[in-house]
């Protein structure tokens, strides 16, 4: 039997990089420290875990039966698109406002780490739909779909590491580059949001699925 009967090495390399690009690793790392800078090192460690699993738990779910969800609830991925794009809208404008920062609950912490870091910025749209298109492609081969969920893990390995040891930008920016950073990323982040509002709408438009 061939390799590629049990791994697809081409599936894996073009997932990974389809995924780290969509993902943004480096990216999440101001919007990360935005939200939970402040906090002491084992909450910023364990903000990093729960997001990344979130995130891992959600592409998951999408790979494993994204296709039937959405059929099901007769939803497409413009849909899905705008709903992101909104919600990140709304985080944008706490951080741009400076009104996401004064709870300190530890139940804040952990809402923090679903959302929006756990989804819908690491598991968005994007990633989504870029999961489902990748299911799609593996065509129910065992080699593609282990090259694929190897990729999904392998993606979220740089994230979590990238969020773990974002400590080291802390001791260089302090914490007036904190406040600076929370601005910077909530103008990002708003960018985003109106880009995935954007294409939901154009989505619509062009067809709606």
């Amino acid at each position: 039997m061939a390799i590629a009967d049990f791994f697809d090495a081409k599936l894996f390399m073009s997932a990974t990089i389809t995924l780290v690009v969509i993902m943004d690793p480096p990216g999440t790392v101001p919007v990360f420290l935005s939200l939970v800078g402040r906090k002491p090192v084992a909450t910023r460690a364990r903000a990093a875990r729960q997001a990344v699993l979130v995130s891992l738990l959600v592409i998951s779910l999408f790979a494993v039966a994204g296709q039937a969800i959405l059929a099901y609830l007769g939803i497409g991925i413009p849909a899905l698109q705008g709903a992101g794009g909104l919600l990140l809208l709304l985080i944008a404008l706490q951080l741009l406002t400076g009104s996401g920062h004064e709870p300190e609950a530890a139940a804040e912490d952990v809402n923090v780490a679903l959302v929006p870091l756990g989804t819908p910025l690491l598991a968005g749209p994007g990633a989504i739909a870029a999961t489902i298109v990748f299911v799609r492609q593996a065509d129910g081969h065992v080699g593609a779909y282990i090259a694929l969920a190897l990729a999904i893990v392998m993606t979220h390995f740089v994230i979590y590491i990238c969020m773990r040891y974002s400590g080291v930008v802390i001791r260089l920016i302090k914490e007036s580059g904190i406040t600076l950073l929370a601005k910077v990323a909530g103008l990002l982040l708003a960018a985003i949001a109106v880009e995935l509002v954007a294409n939901s709408v154009r989505g619509f438009i062009a067809g709606g699925n």
